[in-house]
């Protein structure tokens, strides 16, 4: 992992970073108030020996400090515990007071330091004077031979004893500090260890590494995208309209010397957003003036009819089964050049409905009608719909969903397509954020996405349909070879959509009026008017 994942990684989980962290402090200061307070009291005692003259006064000394590593280990006696519990009058064990005595002597000194810590400031200054008597006389008891009236060693105490009025335990600010850092230490372990396991999608870059085939667009998520799940015209210069024509545009420039006349749009797994990615691209293509049939391919779980609000009940298993005639149930949809085909009644046994030679007559039949199929297929994982049918389209288009669509998943997708010679388009990165570590789109871009606050208003003008062979007059690619959108004119023309089919809530910015004849190979555009906010 380099830093720049390292970095991504932790911007994505930054909260589990913050709330490991304050978990820590919490326990930090649990520990603290819930740790008694413990006092500590010390008294130093000097070693003397009787020396005369200077060199016994060396001797001496030099005999003092070897006795105090002796006295140090002498601190512990169970004997010297006793005499000090007695002495201080408090209900302690020999082992408790031992326990609470620790001793040590200076180095290159004669002089021996003892510190009595207990819960109790009182007692803790009490064992200390005991210790400083009981001490002594013990040593004083030990160091006088048989047949001498005075010790030839004998402590005396220079300092204390003394209480130390502030706790040495617990330190809050060294237990506090500990506890967060602890678990700072662990939300950074967490946060690394949970991009590392999650192998879902989550960037262009790393779609188009897995999929090894062009990555068409990446689709952004707002809070306007399940509500509705279409493009609407009221904000036809939204990043997610913009998106769609970035599909558009590329898909016209995947292969210039063989028309894209069939479309299969499927995913990895459902709720991946290939029924609507499948009905916006259809009503984006429309805004060209392109006639346009959308195919509710999916038999088993159709969403398209009820997106658009037509009726599906009558539809494309009814003609495959010979019930009816299609040119009885394909639905117009808007004003515009878009057609529907829903899928109709609930067939069992959809896969081979879909692989079947009246699909393939039926799709050669509309080719005659129609410039462009889209057909919206179920996920490829799970049934085997999606593969049978992209066998009779010139392509397909694999709907990716960012943070859910694993790599294991895209490559089974990819390699089920490639198992029955389907041709395999791109990839479209579908619900991207819109921001946060994983957006896509450059803040910069938003300028052209703001709506119009001019007062300049909006033209009203209709797009008739252009020839299939010359369709890409409005895009240009440029140098470099990668392809670029030019829909500066359909981007500022803003049709009314049909309050009659409740389309005005789903249809994509552009026109959505009828054709009004062709001149020649050229478009004709009608101008009826400016149309100025309130008038």
């Amino acid at each position: 992992m380099d830093i720049r994942a390292l970095l991504r990684a932790l911007r994505r989980s930054w909260w589990i970073v913050v709330l490991i962290t304050l978990l820590g402090l919490g326990v930090g200061i649990f520990v603290t108030v819930r740790t008694p307070p413990t006092y500590a009291s010390s008294v130093t005692f000097f070693v003397k020996t009787p020396t005369s003259g200077t060199d016994s006064a060396l001797s001496g000394d030099q005999f003092g400090q070897k006795r105090v590593n002796t006295y140090v280990q002498m601190m512990s006696s169970d004997r010297l515990a006793a005499a000090v519990a007695t002495a201080a009058g408090v209900d302690l064990t020999p082992a408790q007071v031992v326990s609470q005595i620790t001793a040590r002597g200076d180095l290159n000194t004669v002089l021996l330091t003892a510190t009595v810590t207990d819960s109790s400031a009182e007692r803790s200054l009490a064992l200390a004077t005991a210790l400083s008597t009981e001490f002594v006389k013990y040593v004083a008891e030990l160091e006088t031979p048989p047949d001498a009236d005075a010790p030839t060693v004998y402590l005396v105490v220079t300092a204390g004893p003394t209480l130390n009025p502030v706790p040495i335990s617990p330190k809050p600010l060294l237990i506090v500090g500990l506890g967060a850092l602890v678990g700072l230490v662990l939300g950074l372990g967490l946060a690394i260890l949970r991009d590392i396991l999650d192998t879902s999608i989550r960037s262009a870059e790393a779609l188009r590494s897995i999929s090894q085939v062009p990555v068409l667009g990446v689709i952004s998520s707002d809070g306007s995208t399940k509500k509705p799940p279409l493009l609407v015209d009221r904000s036809p210069r939204s990043p997610r309209a913009e998106a769609f024509r970035q599909i558009r545009t590329n898909l016209q420039f995947v292969n210039v010397d063989s028309p894209l006349r069939v479309l299969v749009v499927t995913s990895s797994s459902a709720q991946e957003g290939q029924s609507t990615t499948a009905a916006n691209l259809a009503l984006t293509i429309a805004e060209t003036g392109r006639r346009v049939l959308l195919i509710e391919g999916d038999l088993r779980r159709p969403k398209v009819a009820e997106y658009l609000g037509l009726e599906g009940s009558v539809g494309l298993t009814n003609v495959l089964a010979g019930q009816v005639d299609v040119k009885d149930v394909l639905q117009p949809w808007g004003h515009g050049n878009m057609t529907v085909l829903p899928s109709g009644s609930i067939p069992a046994n959809p896969s081979e409905l879909l692989g079947s030679h009246s699909m393939k007559r039926l799709l050669d039949s509309l080719k005659k009608s129609f410039d462009i199929i889209i057909i919206d297929t179920p996920p490829l994982l799970p049934v085997t719909d999606a593969a049978v049918t992209a066998v009779f389209a010139d392509g397909a288009v694999v709907i990716v969903r960012h943070g859910k669509t694993t790599r294991h998943q895209l490559t089974m997708s990819l390699r089920a397509l490639d198992a029955v010679g389907a041709k395999i388009l791109g990839t479209v990165l579908n619900m991207s954020p819109a921001k946060g570590v994983d957006a896509y789109a450059s803040k910069s871009g938003g300028y052209y996405f703001k709506e119009d606050t001019s007062g300049r208003g909006t033209l009203e003008s209709t797009i008739d349909a252009l020839p299939a062979s010359r369709h890409q007059a409005d895009e240009t690619v440029p140098a470099g070879g990668k392809v670029a959108t030019s829909d500066a004119f359909a981007a500022s023309i803003n049709g009314a959509g049909d309050p009659g089919h409740g389309g005005d809530a789903l249809v994509a910015s552009g026109h959505q009026g009828q054709p009004q004849g062709v001149n020649g190979s050229r478009s004709s555009i009608k101008r009826s008017g400016l149309r100025r906010p309130g008038s």
